[in-house]
């Protein structure tokens, strides 16, 4: 089609015949004459079509994962970075990666996750989910895509309602009898001192796994864990009792010439595997009654009903970011 746009003139090819009919072209013409008429070029509109096409064809759900993760992953630890690419490459991959964002219709991710769900996954369907509408937001702030459908679908509308259930944890009752079997404990020492150092300090099971000599100040009975180790990204000051001092001197002619404090028995460059802890406690005959994590539930309900005027203390020995934003605005010691 020859055309005059601007003053100049200018042709609009088609297609080849016979792949494009001449009932295609003609309405093809007809569709950029009226373009014209409304003072747009059908030429630079074909264009822009195409790098369009280019560019949502780039675009995949896969592509747009993989750099929403290398952005995230700054701030993420590299068991949270694996655990988010693992349930991706698990779950959505292998049926929506290879397709263009823009291509996916939301009924399709919903139907994803409730087949997940279905097969009684329905906490790993839920995080799926919030992990697909995270990578869409993102793709919508770094101009990968132009709107995000995923924006107004929510879990609870999508998903059924599922019984939280919180980590297995002890009662204090229970606590006397499961220190006369850690001391009778056959494995291996290092488990066996993470384990009591955990316990002593309330802290998280991979702040133990990850302990370096570097980080304790045994002259000052105390602890600090750098920012970089920490989940809300924030220096933690642990004081030391005596108990847990003498962890550490009883790891020292084991380690104390290396970087890790409780490093795996196998490898002693590696930490302890995320599964030592709990592995251990199921062999003390603790399966599903007890966890790692579960003892931070036991302090936290020992020195509450000890004296609930603790709170703050009882908070910052955890580690917990203050949720009032209006007091920790103010309230920034770390002591």
């Amino acid at each position: 089609m020859k055309y005059r746009y601007g003053g100049k003139e200018k042709r609009l090819a088609f297609g080849v015949y016979p792949a494009v009919s001449l009932k295609d072209a003609r309405e093809n013409s007809e569709a950029a004459r009226k373009l014209l008429q409304a003072g747009t070029d059908p030429g630079e509109t074909k264009k822009a079509a195409k790098v369009q096409t280019a560019i949502e064809t780039a675009n995949t759900l896969q592509a747009v994962a993989a750099d929403w993760i290398a952005h995230q992953s700054t701030r993420w630890e590299p068991a949270t970075k694996a655990r988010v690419l693992a349930s991706l490459e698990t779950d959505n991959f292998p049926t929506l990666g290879s397709r263009p964002l823009v291509g996916i219709r939301p009924s399709e991710v919903m139907k994803a996750v409730q087949k997940m769900e279905a097969r009684g996954a329905g906490d790993q369907a839920s995080r799926l989910l919030q992990r697909i509408k995270q990578v869409y937001r993102w793709a919508v702030t770094h101009e990968r895509i132009e709107a995000n459908p995923m924006l107004d679908r929510m879990p609870s509308e999508i998903l059924k309602p599922r019984e939280v259930k919180h980590r297995a944890a002890q009662s204090n009752r229970d606590l006397p009898g499961f220190l006369v079997k850690l001391n009778a404990y056959q494995g291996d020492i290092n488990t066996v001192q993470a384990l009591r150092l955990l316990m002593l300090t309330t802290t998280r099971p991979g702040e133990v796994r990850g302990a370096r000599w570097s980080e304790f100040h045994p002259d000052e009975s105390l602890w600090i864990i750098p920012a970089a180790r920490m989940k809300m990204r924030e220096e933690h000051r642990v004081p030391l009792s005596r108990q847990a001092l003498q962890v550490l001197e009883a790891m020292r002619p084991i380690s104390g010439d290396r970087e890790l404090v409780l490093p795996s028995p196998f490898y002693s460059s590696k930490l302890l595997s995320e599964n030592t802890f709990n592995s251990a406690l199921a062999r003390m005959g603790y399966k599903n009654t007890a966890t790692a994590h579960g003892f931070r539930a036991l302090f936290s309900t020992v020195m509450n009903e000890h004296d609930r005027s603790l709170r703050d203390v009882i908070e910052r020995q955890l580690a917990h970011k203050e949720r009032d934003q209006v007091r920790a605005t103010y309230h920034r010691s770390t002591t």
